[in-house]
């Protein structure tokens, strides 16, 4: 099943030629998902050939510029390419007032509807979900009210076995009663066990994405053993004075939470722009937790 990750912009609060500001999608079979929207996302998206008409729920994980000031171009775009399906915008609650107040001002002609949900930034609530994933927010310790994303798929019920199937005449009406749980008897009487005529589903996947925060010890209970973390990493342990000033994260620190919820791929990104190279911060991450990539443009990643 479809479940990958496609990074539009990984660098922090100034631009540069080398990163854009934060944007990701998060592709599923059930959905797609926008996560964050720096300056040139709408760019971004058409980059790396991704729909707008696919895109449908849009997540602000908090109000700086580097994560939300490409949104009401993209949605102005939107409305200009005749756009009619709803679209949903979770974002912090403190946002709403503001965000009607410019879409009246630049995009008043509208034809599609948004639905704006308020997040409340400092509790985990289940903000979304479908018949396969579910996605609840993350608490941060930032400078302002700010929350990651966890997206976590629902336990599937298991494959029946299509050998089984054939050979025992199974009817279409009793296949979903066997995915449940049912056992299954044959004309002759012979009988047959669920756990013999299925075979076990996919083990469920899990993505957590966590920008901006400080260092948060506690931080790994809520991402245990997730598939694949996307962790901030501005600045390198050098520059840790900064990172508790500005309520950021160093590439050590993202992969101790890593190693503590024993997730497994570490994805950092939010690089400051002092970096002309990230190598450092891969290094010094990887001391930590050795399963740790770079994030850039263009990048994809299968959770």
């Amino acid at each position: 099943m479809l479940f990958r990750i496609h990074i539009l912009g990984c660098g922090s609060a100034t631009p540069t030629l080398r990163h854009a500001p934060t944007s990701q999608v998060v592709e599923h079979e059930t959905g797609t998902f926008l996560i964050d929207c720096g300056e040139g996302t709408q760019v971004q998206l058409r980059k790396n050939k991704l729909g707008f008409q696919h895109l449908q729920n849009v997540f602000i994980s908090h109000l700086h510029g580097d994560h939300c000031l490409g949104l009401i171009p993209m949605l102005s775009s939107f409305s200009l390419l005749g756009r009619i399906k709803p679209l949903h915008l979770f974002a912090p609650a403190e946002y709403e007032q503001l965000f009607h107040a410019e879409m009246a001002c630049y995009c008043p002609y509208s034809d599609y509807e948004i639905a704006f949900h308020g997040i409340d930034t400092t509790k985990e609530a289940i903000l979304f979900e479908n018949s396969c994933l579910e996605v609840s927010t993350i608490p941060m310790d930032h400078r302002v009210p700010c929350c990651g994303f966890l997206f976590r798929e629902k336990p599937l019920i298991p494959h029946i076995r299509r050998d089984m199937i054939d050979a025992l005449h199974i009817p279409v009406s009793q296949i979903m009663n066997i995915k449940k749980g049912a056992d299954w008897t044959d004309a002759e009487g012979n009988h047959y066990t669920h756990e013999q005529l299925t075979k076990p589903a996919h083990p469920p996947r899990a993505y957590a994405f966590c920008s901006d925060t400080r260092y948060m010890p506690t931080l790994h209970t809520i991402i245990k053993d997730v598939d694949l973390l996307y962790h901030e990493a501005t600045y390198a342990e050098d520059n840790l004075t900064n990172a508790e000033k500005y309520f950021h994260s160093t590439a050590r620190q993202a992969a101790h939470v890593a190693k503590d919820a024993g997730v497994g791929k570490l994805l950092i990104g939010h690089f400051s722009a002092r970096y002309p190279n990230e190598k450092i911060l891969l290094n010094e991450a990887q001391e930590v937790f050795a399963n740790t990539l770079l994030a850039n443009e263009g990048m994809i990643v299968d959770v």
